[in-house]
């Protein structure tokens, strides 16, 4: 424990520090702050200048303010409306008073009580009867021995709340941290750098960043444009470059057994399986791939393509390189169904080849399961399709020399230690139809090589995109209709699988029945959705690739789905509540065969700024590189992959959009500093260890 009144390290646990104990460290660790470092190297959400709390008097509608009031009464006020209640609080100082709502928060009951001295913080709005009134404010109770010092009267960092730890809370822990901790803290950057951009040294950076200085414009403050932010962001930066370039130092350092060699009876052989010319794109891809797998040490390259791109005969292609060479291949898809669907693909196309393919999934039998392991392990098997379980526990390859992921970010990372425990050092080719925008790909897969189709194979038609109004559904059903008559189907999407008192929106489990038994009662009806059981799952997509379902409802299940080139109307209900990248994952389960397909959104009024941008959108492009640039600027980069991803980078300071030239400048100084100063095998080592714990990274591909 740090004894009071001693300098504290960024290392300490944040439990020993003033005002924290075992209770509000345990809320600060549920929100990944653990130690000092932790906490300091988090920016605060936003800055509010308190040296300038406005008088009530002086308030006008339409402005944002902060004020310091007392509260002269406040309690629950119910409405005609079921269960909605507000919560007023009337408030005063020297100047007037003015009325604060809650609209909702019956809890704020419990928080305040008459006498209270508080600082509220939001939208000044003119009340029904020509008073003034701040809807939903951000509040904070501040005792009166705090006005003027680290609450008010200054610029203040406000913090995101960590349980029941308040931004109050955090900002007297800081401020008290900061006072304790050593000015002379070791800096990550080098000097020469650091003088050369004249960023500030790293404890002033760490000051000025929690408690700005009275001349800093708030304005840039809260852009995060000040020296001390930048400084701090581009560190951050610079330490994550480092770490993605020492990665690639280490892979480059590993050996293969076999390097391959390709001939004119190799290219002859790939020309064999080719069920159709290739795309300039796709010669390009194939190019890169080929060469890496031509060099002594692992590949480790990204393979990005839009749905459809034809990744896969790409991925074939350098397979049987591989196989040509006397080495295995492992082809893992994130789910069995995908993993079927690889297998019947692949074992079509070699077909008259000397190639043995074999399915890998729970599925099979235990028998089946014994035969395939014991042909994989002496050989007699040359290309195994499965799941991530490919290269994991008793399955044991003779010559395993290419590993081919597909859709790598839906099950999370595959960890070459895994492969190195078995002494296995493969090429690894990882593909995704998710395209990743260049800043995002700089961080997620910046240790990996890239390549990109952006073209289509030969044939494939372009996908209209119509968009139109819950008033207009009708004439979405009859599209529907002429489209099912004609042979073909269709996919209807819903957000929810059952009704929820909270949110408004259609779920799938009733509109399935709604549509089967009033709009389409004369065509099949199939119902598939993320609480099915797995066999149920492949049951259903199966029937509807058989085509013996003609419409299937669906929740976003079907986002990475079986391939049904007959499906050609895609229906989005309540596609403002999606995101821009996965409404385009949607659209990509249609327009996989020779007729024309559509994509329908259907939306309801009204629409926010931002749904109204992302349909736009929809309609303009259909280029999955376009559509993922502007869902990052509008969505940014913590909502990208909608969930949390394994072996995606946790960045404390960087705004992907709104750093991307730092970010920029960072790559490059570091490169040069690798370079220059060159660092041991063991110093690599110890910098890969403190960069992956750093950025909660696993190792990819």
């Amino acid at each position: 424990m740090a004894p009071e009144g001693t300098d504290l390290q960024l290392n300490t646990p944040l439990q020993y520090l003033k005002g924290v104990g075992p209770r509000r460290a345990a809320d600060l660790a549920r929100a990944g702050l653990v130690t000092l470092e932790d906490l300091l190297y988090r920016f605060p959400l936003r800055y509010e200048d308190r040296s300038r709390l406005q008088p009530i008097a002086s308030l006008e509608p339409g402005q944002t303010a902060s004020i310091t009031a007392r509260i002269l009464s406040c309690g629950l006020r119910t409405t005609r409306r079921p269960g909605f209640k507000i919560f007023e609080a009337l408030v005063g100082d020297p100047s007037g008073s003015l009325r604060a709502t809650w609209l909702n928060q019956a809890y704020l009951r419990e928080v305040f009580t008459a006498g209270q001295h508080v600082v509220l913080y939001g939208a000044v709005e003119m009340r029904g009867h020509g008073g003034l009134q701040l809807t939903n404010p951000q509040y904070e109770i501040v005792d009166d021995e705090d006005v003027e010092t680290v609450h008010t009267g200054r610029v203040v960092p406000v913090y995101e709340r960590a349980g029941a730890v308040t931004p109050k809370v955090q900002r007297r822990i800081v401020f008290d941290a900061l006072q304790r901790l050593p000015p002379d803290l070791p800096d990550h950057l080098p000097e020469p750098l650091r003088l050369r951009y004249r960023l500030p040294a790293r404890y002033a950076a760490l000051l000025a960043a929690h408690f700005p200085p009275g001349d800093v414009a708030l304005e840039q403050l809260n852009r995060f444009a000040t020296p001390a932010q930048k400084r701090l962001i581009f560190e951050e930066a610079f330490l994550f470059q480092i770490g993605v370039m020492a990665r690639r130092r280490t892979a480059a350092a590993e050996r293969k057994p076999v390097i391959v060699a390709v001939d004119d009876r190799i290219r002859a052989s790939a020309r064999q399986v080719l069920p159709f010319k290739l795309t300039r794109g796709q010669r390009t891809a194939l190019k890169e791939v080929v060469d890496d797998l031509r060099r002594p040490h692992p590949m480790n390259r990204l393979l990005q393509g839009d749905v459809g791109a034809g990744k896969t005969i790409v991925a074939l292609l350098a397979a049987i390189v591989a196989m040509e060479n006397g080495l295995q291949v492992a082809f893992m898809a994130p789910t069995e169904i995908l993993a079927e669907q690889h297998f019947v693909t692949i074992a079509r196309l070699l077909q008259a080849s000397r190639f043995r393919v074999a399915l890998m999934t729970g599925s099979i039998t235990a028998a089946e399961r014994r035969q395939r392991l014991a042909e994989v392990g002496n050989g007699s098997i040359h290309l195994v399709v499965g799941t991530h379980a490919l290269v994991q526990g008793d399955v044991v390859f003779k010559a395993l020399g290419l590993v081919v992921i597909d859709e790598q970010h839906r099950f999370g990372v595959l960890q070459r230690a895994t492969l190195r425990e078995k002494g296995l050092h493969p090429d690894v080719l990882v593909m995704t139809a998710t395209p990743i925008p260049r800043t995002l790909a700089l961080t997620l897969y910046g240790d990996l090589e890239s390549s990109v189709i952006r073209d289509l194979p030969p044939g494939r038609l372009p996908i209209r995109t119509i968009v139109k109004p819950e008033s207009r559904r009708e004439e979405i059903y009859a599209f529907v209709r002429a489209e099912i008559d004609a042979g073909r189907q269709a996919y209807v999407i819903y957000p929810l699988v059952e009704e929820s008192a909270k949110v408004d929106l259609r779920a799938a489990t009733a509109m399935a029945d709604h549509l089967a038994l009033e709009i389409f009662p004369s065509y099949r009806v199939g119902l598939l959705h993320g609480r099915l059981k797995a066999d149920e799952k492949d049951r259903v997509m199966k029937a509807f690739a058989a085509n013996e379902l003609n419409i299937l409802v669906s929740t976003t299940v079907i986002e990475v789905g079986i391939d049904v080139p007959n499906a050609t109307v895609m229906i989005v209900e309540h596609a403002e509540r999606f995101g821009l990248s996965q409404l385009h994952q949607l659209r990509g389960r249609v327009g996989r065969g020779r007729h024309q397909s559509s994509c329908c959104l259907i939306y309801q009024a009204p629409l926010s700024d931002d749904a109204r941008q992302r349909l736009k959108a929809m309609t303009e492009t259909t280029d999955g590189f376009v559509i993922a640039e502007r869902d990052l600027e509008l969505r940014g980069p913590g909502d990208f992959f909608g969930t949390r991803q394994a072996g995606v980078p946790t960045f404390r300071l960087i705004d992907v959009v709104r750093d991307r030239d730092l970010m920029d400048v960072a790559q490059r100084e570091a490169a040069e500093w690798l370079e220059t100063e060159a660092p041991t095998p063991t110093a690599l080592t110890d910098l890969l260890q403190a960069w992956s714990a750093r950025f909660k990274l696993m190792d990819v591909g």
